[in-house]
Order: C-alpha cells, then sequence, then structure tokens
C-alpha cells in the first residue's frame, strides 16, 4: 500500500460503503483514501512523513457536498444589514434607522427580508419612506427573486413605471401607474443594483475567502454553486493563486429567457474553464420564479390570482434551449417550484434524447408537486434537488405563513415531498440555497428530520410524514450528491480509491437526535487529502 500522508482515526467512521460500513481510520496520498480499516490497520499506513490525527470520540463521515448554493453572487447579494430575523413592520422601521449607510450617497442596503413580516399587507416602500426619509434604499427579500426599492433608489435607476422584461419580470406599479417599490424577479431589481455604490473588489474577495473558510468550518467539503455571472471566475481564480479552496465548487451558469445563439455558445465556452478545486459543469435554468412572490408556475392561481406563467414567456424556448445544451453534453439545472413548473421540465427532459453525458439532469427547489409526478424523478432519472430549511423556516404548519396563505390548503399540504420522492426511489440531493437559508449542513441534516425548526421542539411539523430518516438525510449531502454529479465511482464514500474529503463531527450523525446533532461540534474538515479547518 502507498504509505499515507495524512490518516484520520475516530471511534466511528461511517464509510457509506456496503462493503466496509465502519472503520476507525482513513489513510490518504495525493489526495485519494488509500487505507480504510483499524487503528491496529493503520500502524501499517505509517512513514516517517505521515501526519496522524485521532479525533477520539468524533465521528467521521465522507465529505458533504451542499447540493445548491450561491457562494459568489451570495456575496454580493448579503450587503448591508441582515433582516432574516424581521418579523414586523415596526421591526424592520427600528432596524433600518440603525443601519449603517454605503458612502458617498448614504445608500441603506439590506437582505433576507419575508413577506410575512408585511402580513397580508402590499410589499411597497411605505416603511423604508417611513424610517430613512429620502435616502436610496434596497432590500433584497428572503427568496432573492424579488426586491424593496425606495423612491429615490427607483429614481436613481431610471424606474419611473412599468416595464416590458422578456421574463415573468415586473416593475409591480399602483393603478394610476406608479412603481409601489416592489420589484419582482432578478431582471427587474438588477436595475437598482446597477446603480448601487460598488463594492471594491479585494473586499469582496476577502468576504468570499472568508465565506468559504465559514463552510469549512461546519463540515462543507463541496457545493453546487449555482451562480457563474460576470466576474465570478475571475474572483474564484484571484483567490486560487493565493491558496487552495477550502472546499470544492462547481458552477453552473445561468442561461436567462431570450438567450439566443451567443448566450448559448458562451456557456458551452464556459464549460471548459476550471482551476484545482473548481470547475464549470452545467447549465442553471429557471422555469418559475417563487410562491412567496407570486412568480411561480402554478396549474391554477394562488389566492392573489397570481403564478400563473413560467419565467420564459415561450416555455417552447427552454426545452429547446435545454434539448441544443444536452446534446451538446452539458448537465442541465432547472429550477422549478410550482406544480406546472414542474411537470413542463419533467415531459422536457423525458422528450430529451440519450445525451454523451454521465451526469443526470436535475430539478430543483420542487416545493409542491402532485401525487403522479412524484414517481417520475425514478423513472426518468432525473435528480431531485431539495432543501429541508425552506419548509422549516419559511412555511407553518398551521399555513399562515405567505407561502402557504398564496397557495392553499390542498398545494400547501404538498409541501417538499421528501420522503414520497425517496419512497418512490428518487435520487434526492440536499442542500441549503444560501444565501435564502444557512449553509449550516448540521442545521438542514436536523430539520429534514424534524420538519420543524431544530431547537424549536415547540413548533408544530410541518407534514412529519415527509420527515428522512438520520441516514438517508445524511446520504442526501454524500453519496446521493455524487451521484447527481456523475461521481458516485470516485466520491460520496469512504472507500479506497476515492476522494479525500471527510467530515468529522463531536456526535453521531445517524445516533444522537437530530436536535442535538444540529449543535454538534466540527473538529475536522478534510479537502483533497489536505485539512481544510481544524476545530
Amino acid at each position: 500500500m502507498t504509505t499515507a500522508e495524512l490518516i484520520v482515526q475516530a471511534d466511528t467512521v461511517h464509510t457509506l460503503d456496503v462493503g466496509r460500513p465502519t472503520a476507525e481510520a482513513v489513510a490518504m496520498a495525493g489526495g485519494i483514501i488509500v487505507g480504510v480499516g483499524s487503528r491496529a490497520e493503520a500502524m501499517a499506513w505509517r512513514g516517517r512523513a505521515t501526519e496522524v490525527i485521532d479525533l477520539g470520540p468524533a465521528t467521521l463521515t465522507p465529505g458533504l457536498v451542499d447540493g445548491h448554493l450561491h457562494p459568489v453572487t451570495g456575496v454580493d447579494m448579503t450587503r448591508g444589514v441582515d433582516l432574516t430575523t424581521v418579523t414586523s413592520l415596526p421591526q424592520l422601521v427600528d432596524v433600518l434607522r440603525g443601519a449603517p449607510r454605503v458612502e458617498p450617497e448614504g445608500w441603506v442596503l439590506g437582505w433576507g427580508l419575508s413577506p410575512d413580516a408585511f402580513a397580508r399587507t402590499p410589499l411597497t416602500y411605505a416603511p423604508l419612506v417611513q424610517a430613512l426619509g429620502e435616502a436610496p434604499v434596497f432590500l433584497l427579500m428572503n427568496d432573492a427573486h424579488a426586491a424593496l426599492a425606495s423612491p429615490s433608489a427607483l429614481r436613481a435607476a431610471g424606474i419611473d413605471g412599468p416595464r416590458a422584461f422578456a421574463g415573468a419580470t415586473e416593475i409591480v406599479c399602483d393603478e394610476a401607474g406608479r412603481p409601489t417599490g416592489h420589484l419582482l424577479e432578478i431582471p427587474a431589481y438588477e436595475l437598482v443594483v446597477a446603480v448601487m455604490p460598488p463594492e471594491a473588489d479585494v473586499v469582496r474577495r476577502d468576504k468570499l475567502r472568508q465565506l468559504l473558510r465559514d463552510m469549512a468550518a461546519v463540515g462543507l467539503t463541496a457545493g453546487n454553486a449555482m451562480d457563474f455571472q460576470g466576474d465570478s471566475g475571475a474572483l474564484v481564480a484571484a483567490l486560487e493563486e493565493e491558496t487552495d479552496l477550502p472546499l470544492r465548487l462547481r458552477f453552473a451558469p445561468l442561461c436567462m429567457p431570450g438567450a439566443g445563439p451567443a448566450e448559448i455558445a458562451e456557456i458551452l465556452d464556459q464549460q471548459r474553464i476550471g482551476g484545482r478545486r473548481w470547475q464549470v459543469e452545467g447549465v442553471k435554468f429557471m422555469i418559475d420564479g417563487t410562491i412567496d412572490g407570486g412568480t411561480a408556475w402554478l396549474h391554477e392561481p394562488d389566492c392573489f390570482g397570481e403564478s400563473t406563467a413560467p419565467f420564459w414567456p415561450e416555455p417552447q424556448a427552454y426545452a429547446e434551449a435545454l434539448r441544443h445544451l444536452a446534446a451538446a453534453g452539458v448537465p442541465t439545472v432547472t429550477h422549478a417550484i410550482g406544480d406546472a413548473g414542474v411537470r413542463y421540465v419533467l415531459d422536457a427532459l423525458e422528450d430529451l434524447p440519450a445525451a454523451p453525458t454521465r451526469v443526470p439532469h436535475r430539478i430543483e427547489h420542487l416545493e409542491t408537486v402532485p401525487d403522479d409526478l412524484v414517481g417520475r424523478f425514478a423513472r426518468q432519472d432525473v435528480t431531485a434537488s431539495m432543501q429541508p430549511t425552506h419548509c422549516t423556516l419559511y412555511a407553518r404548519a398551521d399555513q399562515t405563513d405567505n407561502w402557504s396563505h398564496r397557495l392553499g390548503p390542498e398545494r400547501a399540504g404538498r409541501a417538499w415531498r421528501t420522503r414520497d420522492l425517496r419512497a418512490e426511489g428518487a435520487r434526492l440531493v440536499l442542500g441549503s440555497d444560501w444565501p435564502v437559508a444557512p449553509y449550516d449542513p448540521r442545521a438542514v441534516l436536523a430539520d429534514a428530520q424534524l420538519r420543524r425548526p431544530h431547537g424549536r421542539p415547540e413548533i408544530p411539523e410541518i407534514r412529519p410524514e415527509q420527515r428522512l430518516t438520520a441516514r438517508m438525510a445524511l446520504e442526501g449531502y454524500t453519496t446521493h450528491a455524487a451521484a447527481a454529479a456523475g461521481l458516485e465511482r470516485v466520491a460520496g464514500r469512504i472507500r479506497e480509491g476515492f476522494r479525500a474529503d471527510l467530515s468529522a463531527f463531536g456526535l453521531d450523525p445517524l445516533l444522537v437526535p437530530p436536535d442535538e446533532f444540529a449543535e454538534a461540534a466540527v473538529p475536522l474538515t478534510v479537502v483533497d487529502g489536505t485539512v481544510a479547518h481544524r476545530g
């Protein structure tokens, strides 16, 4: 056997390998696992330069992979004050009054605002004006598909009335045609983002570096990055010139409605881009928006008469772009939240000819899915990628939240059907969608089992029959995540010849109650056979 460069030992090692499900020691060399066995067996793997880390009673698992996050664009989206804990308009006004200003224009920025803070009242710039008067203000809603802008921010962007967009995007206006400040979907709010004071590249790079370190510190070894806009490649490459990234990143550039031959060709060219621990592999589509914003695609309107149209005005154009890129071997990822959106994407994928790629196509979010669609994921070999904390943090069992209220009891009763998908044999990947929800995988793993926020046993569970077992949840971050990326033969398990990516926890994720595991220590994270975090 090759002499190990690093050996990690722990009382419990969950390999997720049926051939050897448990162990006590893992040896690594050249970024590959070269030995799995007992502490006694590990003595033979050591050389004079071998580093040995014994974690004692800790538990070692295959490296955790976040199925869906936005690390680069998220750095830009999380500028300003964190509004994720705001639950009412008086609280919003109070927080905004104490928020820092971005000079020289004195902008106030914020992110993560829930529509539940507005109760049943329309989303307008009224609380922004109440708090800050004429100051330019931009607040990103928690779904990252809508924003609020103050009158002066709208004027700075030249927004004085409705506009036509290529997708299901809207500058919301009152009956007189005056903007209310509510900007639905990315193309609308990017008009304001374009005139906001820019953040220095060095600051953005420092923020991204710290973000990736923080992600490694909670046990993440990789992430599927659903962004590659603007200078994303340059930013990540600049970091990797300094040192190895603390986790692997797999990017999928966004293909927006109206994309023509030039945009498609650019996405194809981007598939050749990458570095030591990052690569572009895939394309991200959005067939609809969000239920909270009224831009999802539902078979029947929501309670406000909204969510009736796809994000692509001509969905057949989406299907054609999907077909073209898939035929070129590009793995496709499609955001689909509403029932009509999920159905359309499954139909489009079913019509695809066999593609020259080992990576299955996937659908993201899947927030409300009818019974007849659940079994199609396994039959069509389509990956279901879901975020359990979207359910536990932003919905309520009594359906008084904005998401459930918009859908009504029947469709809200189909919320985040994780267990049903697994029962039908689907490949189920779990993730956070950061910055829409926190990236800590311990929280996601816990909430996937609890169907309520961890640490809050007083909160009723949302559709408890959809709980995942502890092993199913862990598989969503390991074996299923690897298979979704076409890497099931080299990643997702602790096995000789596999990637040397490991996550260590102070508590056993398969044995301890989920509420306890959510608070477990993370003593070690290993990426590519090197220590990315040591607690």
